[in-house]
């Protein structure tokens, strides 16, 4: 057998490893649901022109939030049992899309009490996957994190996309309105509720923290700050991550840069005239490139290393931003999507693993909420630079220069940095 089939066998038979993708598949796919329900609602719907302005200040609002919360949210992660995590915050937002979606259907998506109900779920979405990461050095041994890496955070995104195709497919029967958006939210919570049972299957002690954090809540609430600090420093210190971090983060913002352009690109005013259909089909190709980086990630990182691998796939974004990108049409966007998909994904298998390893339990989900918050404030960075850089039908030669300049900078400042720290630092994790 070889050694990437017995890697995976070993990480599948965890009995752990499935309850936890049986928790994540799931409620991603409630995600790509209700996420695509908003899309439609706000982006696609003909009797709304979204503008590059409209959209970063969207994602701002959807987005910003968490990142205030996103470190508070990490000391309940240290705090509390992760599987009672997921299985209450799963109740909480099924619970609030039954009355986002009323009001999204009385309403419309700009009605200040739907926006909100829109963060709070959006908010716990992130709060969850954090929990998810977190757990994830429970259920597998670290030798194979990165195979485990690779099958949940590619079948998670698989699933939300997979949720974002059948949302298209509701679509056309619940109605392109806002009241049909509002029926397709209204699926999703019962998805959510699901995750909550599949949670509810594994043990309430299984997937830590190991030790609690000390002290009263009221206490270690305060001391946010300190602790974002004190996790911050404690990454810095293990430089492959610190590094894995900053790289995902300038990745994130130029990804971002790339996503609200071709957003803009397939609305209804949009250059390519293609609407919601297009832009599903640029986010299935750009998922099936994400299944192609989990399959490869780990047979290559043991040849060329974590770090080495994380260089080459921002590299070749680079190259695949101006030859696919700049000729402005559909065939060769599609191609663009898949091969940033596959960087994208291959980029962040590698990153959550030098996280998880360098990380020791009792900081890892104020690590993991912090990572989210950089990656949130990254991506919304990027739209708000959009709403300067890119006119009303998402084409502009300038935004494909940008991306594709950062991207090839990253590499190079990433490739270098880790070459001339790699005699002082510990062995990367790879697959063994």
């Amino acid at each position: 057998m070889t050694t990437d089939r017995r890697a995976l066998r070993e990480v599948v038979d965890s009995p752990g490893f499935r309850g936890l993708m049986a928790v994540r598949l799931s409620g991603q796919f409630a995600d790509g649901l209700f996420q695509a329900a908003l899309f439609s609602a706000v982006f696609f719907n003909p009797e709304r022109a979204t503008s590059a302005g409209q959209a970063a200040a969207a994602f701002a609002t959807l987005l910003l939030p968490y990142s205030v919360v996103g470190p508070f949210a990490g000391v309940f992660l240290d705090r509390w049992r992760r599987q009672r995590v997921l299985v209450n915050a799963n109740l909480a937002r099924s619970s609030v899309i039954v009355v986002f979606a009323a009001l999204l259907m009385l309403q419309g998506p700009t009605a200040p009490a739907v926006v909100a109900l829109a963060l709070v779920v959006v908010s716990a979405n992130r709060f969850i996957l954090s929990g998810l990461s977190a757990a994830l050095p429970h259920v597998v041994e670290a030798k194979r994190l990165v195979t485990a890496n690779s099958v949940s955070s590619t079948l998670g995104a698989g699933a939300a996309a997979a949720g974002g195709a059948a949302a298209l497919g509701l679509r056309a029967v619940f109605g392109d309105d806002d009241t049909g958006a509002g029926r397709t939210s209204l699926v999703a919570a019962g998805l959510y509720v699901g995750s909550a049972l599949l949670a509810r299957r594994l043990g309430r002690d299984q997937l830590g923290p190991d030790q609690t954090a000390r002290g009263s809540l009221a206490a270690a609430l305060k001391g946010v700050a300190r602790g974002v600090r004190e996790g911050a420093a404690h990454v810095r210190e293990r430089g492959q991550a610190g590094r894995g971090l900053a790289a995902i983060a300038a990745h994130r913002f130029f990804y971002g840069l790339s996503f609200v352009a071709t957003l803009l690109l397939y609305t209804e005013q949009g250059a390519l005239h293609r609407g919601f259909a297009g832009l599903g089909q640029v986010i299935v190709v750009s998922v099936l490139g994400g299944l192609l980086a989990a399959l490869v990630t780990p047979r290559v990182t043991r040849r060329l290393g974590t770090q080495r691998w994380i260089t080459f796939v921002f590299a070749l974004a680079a190259v695949v931003e101006v030859a696919f990108g700049a000729p402005y049409t559909h065939g060769f966007f599609l191609i663009a999507a898949f091969f940033l998909g596959f960087a994208a994904q291959a980029s962040k298998i590698c990153v959550d693993t030098l996280v998880q390893e360098a990380t020791e339990d009792v900081f890892r989900g104020r690590v993991f909420s912090f990572y989210d918050t950089l990656f949130n404030l990254s991506f919304v960075s990027a739209a708000l630079a959009s709403a300067f850089l890119l006119p009303p039908d998402g084409k502009s030669y300038l935004v494909i220069a940008i991306v594709a300049i950062g991207y090839a900078v990253t590499a190079l400042t990433y490739g270098i940095a880790s070459e001339r720290r790699a005699a002082f630092e510990p062995p990367e994790p790879v697959v063994v």
